[in-house]
C-alpha cells in the first residue's frame, strides 16, 4: 500500500475536543483505497489523528484477511478486521478468526450444481477462512485479492465442499453472470445471500452475512453503542453498516443502494481524500450542530 505526500494539511485543534464518535468503520475498495488502490497520504493522516483521539478505526471489506492485513498494520491499526462482508471478523493480533458465519457445504454444493447447469463454463472460486480454491484460473477473471495472491488450490473442488464455505464466488463476463443470480436467488431465498459486484464476480454468502451486523458485534466487544458508530462506505454491500451506524456517510462515487441507506451523501470521492475529510468534518468537527445538519440534508434528499 503506497502512501503518497500530503498535499493538503489535517486541521489539528489544538483544544483537541472529544470525537463526535467512539467507532469509524471504513470500507475499502472506492472509499478509502483510490482508484489505484492506494491510500492517500492524507486520508492516512487523518486516521491516525481519529485514532490518537480515541476513536476505534475498523475496517470492513468484501476482501479476505491477506488483502487487508497489510492496509491495517500500515494505518497502525489494531482493531479485529471485519472480512467477507462480515462472513469473517478477524483478530490482527493473534491471527485468529473471532466469529465466522459460513455456508454451509451442503448449501456450497447445491448452488454451484443449479451455476454449473445454467453456465458450464463458470468458474467457481472458494474462500474458506483465509484460503482460495478454485477450479480454474483465468488471468483475465481476477478479483483484487487474486490479482495479487495465487490460489492455494486449482482442481476438482469436491473434496473441498466437505468443509464450511465463507464465501462462495462465480467469476465470468457480467450477462452470464444475472441468470445465475436470477436462480439462485428464487430457489435458495433464505439460504444464501447474493450479489454482484464489479462486472464479472458473484458473490454467494451465509444470508445472515451483512457489515451491519458485523460492525453491531464488533461495536459490541468495546461496549459502543450506534448512535456513537460513524460508517463511511460506497457500494451495495456497505449499506446495512451506513443504515446501522449513527451516521452513514456515503462517498461521492458511491451506489445509488448506498446512497440510499446513508445519512449523508458526502461532496467528495474516493479519489478526493473523501474519508480524510470526512473525519475532518463530521469525526473529528468542533461544530456540534453539523451531524443534524447533515441528517436535515439528507432527509430533504439533497446530496451536498
Amino acid at each position: 500500500m503506497g502512501m503518497l505526500q500530503r498535499s493538503r494539511s489535517i486541521k489539528t485543534p489544538s483544544s483537541n475536543p472529544a470525537p463526535r464518535y467512539d467507532l469509524l468503520a471504513i470500507d475499502l475498495d472506492s472509499t478509502l483505497l483510490r482508484s489505484d488502490k492506494q491510500v492517500a497520504m492524507y486520508d492516512a493522516v487523518a486516521i491516525s489523528e481519529a485514532v490518537r483521539r480515541g476513536v476505534r478505526v475498523v475496517i470492513a471489506t468484501a476482501r479476505p484477511p491477506r488483502s487487508s492485513r497489510e492496509i491495517h498494520s500500515r494505518l497502525g491499526l489494531t482493531t479485529p478486521l471485519i472480512n467477507y462482508n462480515g462472513a469473517l471478523i478477524f483478530d490482527t493480533k493473534r491471527k485468529i478468526h473471532l466469529q465466522h458465519q459460513p455456508l454451509s457445504p451442503e448449501t456450497a454444493r447445491s448452488v454451484i450444481d443449479i451455476a454449473r447447469s445454467i453456465d458450464p463454463g463458470i468458474i467457481v472460486d472458494i474462500e474458506i477462512l483465509d484460503k482460495s480454491y478454485t477450479d480454474a484460473d483465468d488471468p483475465a477473471l481476477k478479483t483484487e485479492t487474486g490479482k495479487r495472491f495465487k490460489p492455494d488450490y486449482v482442481g476438482d473442488l469436491d473434496e473441498v465442499l466437505t468443509q464450511p464455505v465463507t464465501k462462495l464466488m462465480f467469476l465470468a463476463d457480467h450477462t452470464r453472470l444475472i441468470p445465475i443470480r436470477d436462480t439462485v436467488l428464487t430457489k435458495f431465498k433464505g439460504r444464501a445471500g447474493v450479489m454482484l459486484s464489479d462486472d464479472h464476480i458473484m458473490q454467494v454468502v451465509n444470508p445472515a452475512v451483512d457489515k451491519g451486523s458485523a460492525l453491531a458485534w464488533v461495536a459490541g466487544r468495546f461496549g459502543i453503542s450506534a448512535e456513537r458508530c460513524c460508517a463511511i462506505g460506497d457500494a451495495p454491500n456497505d449499506a446495512g453498516m451506513l443504515r446501522w451506524s449513527g451516521l452513514g456517510i456515503a462517498v461521492a462515487n458511491a451506489f445509488g443502494s448506498a446512497r440510499d441507506h446513508a445519512d449523508l451523501v458526502f461532496k467528495h470521492s474516493n479519489d478526493e481524500w473523501a474519508v480524510g475529510r470526512a473525519i475532518e468534518e463530521h469525526v473529528l468537527a468542533d461544530d456540534p450542530v453539523a451531524r443534524q445538519v447533515a441528517k436535515g440534508t439528507a432527509g430533504l434528499g439533497v446530496n451536498p
